[in-house]
């Protein structure tokens, strides 16, 4: 085994105070990783280390430091770094218990960086809020109020206060004038816990519209604990605005963007930045999917505004590296860079295009290391194996899509296990390997070839085809190979969480401040 070099938690420390480019990886599952970890930590388990790196970490020599808990996979994680061309690549000191021994701070959850900064946005600017209770009256009363929720479209339509209509976070200045026109009406921003109805409300607050705002405070969290029935399935949709309330919205956000300091780009200026060597720029696109597919300017990743205020470290996972962000508009991007640059970024905002800029099509493809030569095998080869004992069938997808829908007797798999998972499957004469698209199966392929003398394929275009080709499926965790620790269960999602872990979630995020205090690093700067 070769030897990889340390990092201590002071170097990292010292690093985050000085604003300097640095990249600290939790390799682990989703699951173990938001039980605890440094607040600016990237979450990128060793399991899907090939697929995500290149547009997480872009650039091959920033500093790279990796940890786990003790289960022995940073160092395969840095040794797979440094295969596919990283050149700074270090272990964190002790892991995660070093990192606890030195008195680093530990957080729970994921996202935390962006929620703890909501409640800093809250209790700086006493961001105004109204309980389930009142929401509820207004609506009983037929009062001229409207309700908009601030998270993507499908987590609206899993559950949603009745009579919602989904905004998603960046998309609020922008509309908020068509949906309210009168001045008078009560808008009320609800997520389903608290960070993005706190920003959404604030973002309204900071652009100046004229309508009374609040929060629904605590979001469908709150209003499942008042007791009070959510809706599901609601399909109400923002729609578009004139070119009139677009100029009047850029305005107000180019105003925002102005006081939180956002720099200014425009093609040349970022050409420049993409050509500098010692630092990372990410170019993010923060319209709406659709309209990013429909054209966008080349080598920028769609990532609507409001989950990238929401999710930066999944995206952004180099802490201290510059974003430039692109819209049509001028509102969305300037409203959401306003949120980065108090977040600690160095942000800017591209102007001076025009409609020929955005002249690529499709949807964002990320960025990939050359795929491993398997041995692949159709659809009818495999349903014919699967006649027959002797065939195993591991499927990689993602816990919740197996449980969804998988091909009968697949047993599902985390690949960065597969040791474990060999000693729950029965003997085998070969392993076929799948996941929705055959991506990440053919990275296990590799991996479980190098464990066992069976043969091993992979099934050519993964379960898609399988679907496609009208093959049977089953639901349910019918043949789990290993704990589904690939997702933390959100205590905010779904519609089945007891009220005990519901009121722990909020009773958590009120105590993000003082962890904020005990930790120092975060750099945070809320406008006042």
């Amino acid at each position: 085994m070769s030897t990889v070099a340390t990092r201590s938690y002071q170097d990292i420390r010292q690093a985050l105070l000085a604003h300097e480019e640095l990249a600290l990886i939790d390799v682990r599952e989703e699951d173990p990783f938001a039980q605890a970890h440094p607040l600016f930590t990237a979450n990128i388990p060793l399991s899907k280390l090939e697929l995500e790196i290149f547009a997480r970490v872009p650039r091959r020599d920033t500093r790279i430091t990796v940890y786990d808990d003790g289960e022995g996979l940073a160092h395969q994680a840095a040794e797979r770094l440094l295969a596919l061309g990283y050149s700074d690549v270090a272990l964190l000191e002790g892991g995660l218990a070093g990192w606890r021994a030195a008195g680093g701070e530990l957080f729970r959850d994921v996202n935390v960086p962006s929620k703890a900064f909501g409640e800093l946005v809250e209790s700086v600017r006493h961001t105004p809020s109204l309980a389930a209770e009142q929401v509820q009256a207004l609506l009983d009363d037929n009062a001229d109020v409207v309700v908009l929720d601030a998270r993507r479209f499908d987590e609206y339509q899993t559950m949603s206060i009745p009579g919602g209509i989904s905004v998603p976070g960046a998309e609020l200045v922008l509309r908020v004038a068509e949906l309210a026109p009168s001045p008078a009406t009560q808008v009320i921003v609800n997520c389903a816990g608290r960070t993005r109805s706190i920003i959404g409300t604030q973002s309204l607050v900071n652009a100046g519209i004229p309508n009374p705002v609040a929060a629904l405070r605590n979001g469908t969290i709150g209003w499942t604990l008042a007791g009070q029935a959510l809706a599901h399935g609601q399909e109400r949709r923002f729609a578009e605005v004139s070119d009139n309330t677009r100029a009047n919205a850029a305005q107000r956000a180019r105003n925002v963007a102005d006081r939180a300091g956002v720099l200014r780009l425009e093609r040349e200026a970022l050409a420049a930045w993409q050509a500098d060597t010692q630092r990372t720029t990410y170019l993010f696109d923060v319209r709406t999917p659709e309209e990013y597919a429909h054209g966008h300017l080349p080598a920028s990743r769609s990532v609507p505004g409001g989950q990238l205020v929401q999710e930066t470290d999944h995206v952004a996972s180099v802490r201290g590296a510059r974003i430039v962000l692109v819209d049509d508009d001028g509102v969305r991007a300037n409203m959401s860079a306003s949120w980065l640059a108090q977040m600690g970024w160095q942000v800017a905002v591209l102007d001076g295009l025009s409609a020929q800029d955005f002249s690529e099509t499709g949807d964002w493809q990320p960025p990939q290391p050359p795929l491993p030569a398997v041995s692949e095998i159709g659809v009818e080869q495999l349903d014919d194996w699967l006649q027959t004992p002797g065939t195993v069938l591991l499927d990689f997808t993602t816990s919740a899509n197996y449980v969804k829908r998988h091909i009968p007797g697949a047993h599902w798999a985390i690949r960065a296990q597969l040791p474990q998972v060999l000693e729950q499957l029965p003997v085998a004469e070969r392993y076929v390997l799948t996941c929705g698209s055959s991506l990440l199966a053919r990275f296990a392929a590799v991996d479980l070839q190098a464990l066992t003398q069976t043969p091993v394929y992979v099934l050519e275009g993964g379960t898609a085809r399988w679907i496609a080709a009208g093959k049977p499926l089953e639901s349910g965790e019918t043949h789990l190979a290993v704990a589904r620790t690939d997702r933390y269960r959100r205590p905010y999602e779904g519609t089945d969480n007891p009220r005990e872990a519901m009121q722990g979630y909020l009773d958590w995020e009120f105590g993000l401040i003082a962890q904020l205090e005990r930790d120092g690093t975060h750099g945070f700067n809320v406008l006042s």
